[in-house]
C-alpha cells in the first residue's frame, strides 16, 4: 500500500488535530489543479510520487488520451537525446504539425527513435513520460468494450504503456521490435497490434472531434518527488531539511514555514537543519538534517539524517540514517535503532503488532522472499497476511496504541 505510506511532515485535519500526511493525500492535493481542465475525463496518477509543474496546468484537451511528460524546449538532436539520457526512459515525442499528435517509445537511442516515430513527421519536442494520463469517456468506453472478455473473466494483465499507448501510436514492425526487447514473442505482439489497430480504425472516424494521443507538458524544470522505494523515500524526505530551490518548493508544497512546527520540545536540542513536526518530547536531541514527525517520548536521541514517523515510546534512540516508522512501546527501554537500521511496526485488526527490521542498503524487492535477521517472516509473507486487511480498523487500533503509550509516560 505505497500510497498509504506516511511522510515526515504533518497536515491539520478538520477536527484541528494534526498527523503525518500520506503520499496519497499529497497526490490528491497536487493533482487537483488539473480537475478544472478535465471535465468528463478519467485521470490516472501514480499513487507513490508527486510533482509540481512549471508549465501552465489549465488547458483544453485536444486528444482522447493525453499523457504527462517533461518536454524539452530544444530540438531533439542526437546530442540532446544522449545528453538528456532519454535512452533510459519511456519517452513521449510530439509532432510539429497542427495536430500536436504524440507517440511513445521506450528506452531507445536517437536513431532508433527517429525510425520508430517516422509516422509522426517532424518531431518538435520530446521528453520523459511521467506515466500519468487522462482519457475521454469515449475512449474509455471503447477500451472497456474491446477488452470485455478479459474483464468479465478477470483474466490477464495489461499495462497502459506497452499494451495501449505504444500499439496505438507506433507502426507494427516498430512495436514488435520494442516488445521483443521485453521478451514478448513476435506473433503475440503482432496479434495485439492488429487488435488495437482494428479498435483504433473503428473508433477514430466516429469520434474525430479529438485526436487520439497527445501530450500534457508539465515543464522541463518541474519538480518530481518519488516515494515508491525505500532509497527514494529517504532521499526525498531528507530534502525537507536541505537548502536550494527544489527543497524550498517541497517545503512550500507541504506548508512548512518553520523547521519546528506544532511541537512541544522546549527541553530538546534541535539542530538548525533538522525538521520537527507535531512532536512532544521532554529532553534529548535531534541531529543534523533529521526529519521527525508525530513523535512523542520523554527522551529522544535522533541521529543525523534519521527519519522518525509516528512513533511513541518512553525513550527513542535512532542512529545515523535510521528509519523508524509506526513504532509504539511502553517498555522502559523504549525503541533503539542502530545506524542505518530500518524498523517498522505492522499492526493487525486485533491490535497485535509485529516488528519488521531491515537496513537502508537492503533492497526490499530483491530480499522479498528472504527472512532477514531479526524477523520471523519474509516481506512476501507479511504481504500475504495483510493483503485483505481492513486498513481503517487497523489505523484506529494503531492510534489507540499510540495514545495509550503516550499517556503512560505523561505526555
Amino acid at each position: 500500500n505505497k500510497p498509504g505510506v506516511k511522510l515526515p511532515v504533518c497536515h491539520t485535519l478538520s477536527d484541528g488535530t494534526s498527523e503525518p500526511i500520506t503520499v496519497l493525500e499529497a497526490v490528491v492535493r497536487q493533482t487537483g489543479i488539473y480537475a478544472a481542465s478535465r471535465s468528463g475525463r478519467l485521470s490516472v496518477f501514480w499513487g507513490d510520487q508527486i510533482f509540481v509543474p512549471t508549465a501552465p496546468f489549465e488547458y483544453e484537451p485536444t486528444h482522447h488520451v493525453d499523457i504527462m511528460c517533461t518536454l524539452e524546449e530544444e530540438p531533439p538532436t542526437e546530442k540532446v537525446w544522449k545528453d538528456k539520457g532519454l535512452d533510459k526512459y519511456g519517452v513521449i515525442a510530439v509532432s510539429g504539425g497542427e495536430s500536436g499528435d504524440a507517440a511513445q517509445v521506450e528506452k531507445v537511442d536517437h536513431p532508433t527513435a527517429v525510425r520508430m516515430l517516422k509516422n509522426l513527421g517532424d518531431i518538435a519536442r520530446v521528453g520523459p513520460s511521467l506515466g500519468s494520463f487522462s482519457v475521454s469517456a469515449k475512449i474509455l468506453e471503447a477500451l472497456c468494450e474491446e477488452f470485455k472478455p478479459e474483464l468479465d473473466a478477470k483474466d490477464g494483465k495489461l499495462d497502459t504503456d506497452p499494451h495501449f499507448w505504444m500499439p496505438l501510436t507506433l507502426p507494427q514492425d516498430e512495436y514488435i521490435s520494442l516488445m521483443s526487447q521485453k521478451g514478448v514473442e513476435d506473433d503475440e505482439s503482432r496479434a495485439h497490434h492488429l487488435r488495437m489497430t482494428k479498435m483504433k480504425d473503428a473508433f477514430l472516424p466516429a469520434n474525430s472531434e479529438l485526436g487520439l494521443f497527445g501530450a500534457v507538458d508539465v515543464g522541463s524544470n518541474a519538480c518530481w518527488w518519488d516515494y515508491g522505494q525505500l532509497k527514494l523515500y529517504i532521499t526525498n524526505n531528507l530534502k525537507l531539511s536541505e537548502d536550494g530551490p527544489d527543497a524550498d518548493l517541497l517545503r512550500r508544497f507541504f506548508g512548512v514555514t518553520s523547521r519546528v512546527m506544532n511541537s512541544e520540545v522546549a527541553g530538546l536540542e534541535v539542530d538548525g537543519s533538522a525538521c520537527v513536526f507535531s512532536c512532544k518530547a521532554k529532553g534529548g536531541s535531534v541531529g543534523a538534517h533529521a526529519a521527525v514527525a508525530a513523535v512523542e517520548a520523554e527522551q529522544v536521541e535522533i541521529g543525523e539524517n534519521a527519519i522518525v514517523v509516528n512513533c511513541a515510546a518512553k525513550k527513542i534512540v535512532a542512529g545515523k540514517g535510521a528509519v523508524l516508522y509506526n513504532l509504539v512501546s511502553e517498555s522502559d527501554e523504549g525503541i533503539v535503532a542502530e545506524d542505518g537500521a530500518v524498523m517498522v511496526s505492522v499492526t493487525n485488526a486485533e491490535g497485535s503488532s509485529m516488528l519488521l527490521k531491515s537496513k537502508i542498503d537492503i533492497c526490499g524487492g530483491k530480499a522479498w522472499k528472504q527472512v532477514l535477521d531479526g524477523n520471523s517472516v519474509s516481506f512476501e509473507e507479511v504481504h500475504k497476511q495483510n493483503r485483505d486487511a481492513d486498513v481503517t480498523t487497523i489505523e484506529k487500533k494503531r492510534k489507540e496504541l499510540y495514545k495509550k503509550a503516550s499517556d503512560s509516560f505523561g505526555l
